[in-house]
């Protein structure tokens, strides 16, 4: 099956929000593998080079994932309660703020992690779990 094919089948068959799911679900476990050493290195010149060596890609993946969402929410159209939207919007903000930061080799990336697996298990209607188990 070509990719296109599979994207199509996925987009026919999945509800947007599994979608979500399964993207946040992946960046979230390439966040917390690639950023363990990061957040456990205290040299500025090791953070930069293991943001070189791939944690900005991943960092960059989530802030997209995150500037979508936040686009989304803002949307007239989107029925989510308002209390809701604005908590999301909130943290989407937060995220970007954070992201920032760590682009700049200050913070850890756990807080990010925790974050979005938060909002994996709430997607997959859990209660929030410590480990994202889906990837």
């Amino acid at each position: 099956m070509s990719l296109a094919a599979y994207k199509k089948t996925i987009r026919e068959s999945d509800t947007p929000r599994q979608i979500e799911r399964r993207i946040l679900s992946r960046v979230t476990h390439d966040l917390a593998e690639k950023g363990k050493d990061f957040d456990a290195s205290e040299s500025p010149a090791d953070r930069l080079a293991i943001l070189a060596g791939g944690l900005r890609d991943s960092l960059y993946e989530n802030q997209r994932f995150w500037a979508a969402l936040r686009h989304d929410l803002a949307e007239p159209e989107n029925a989510m309660p308002p209390a809701l939207k604005a908590s999301l919007i909130s943290l989407a903000l937060w995220v970007d703020r954070e992201t920032s930061g760590l682009m700049a080799g200050k913070g850890t990336v756990a807080g990010l992690v925790v974050i979005n697996t938060n909002i994996v298990a709430g997607l997959a209607g859990q209660a929030a779990t410590a480990a994202v188990q889906e990837v």
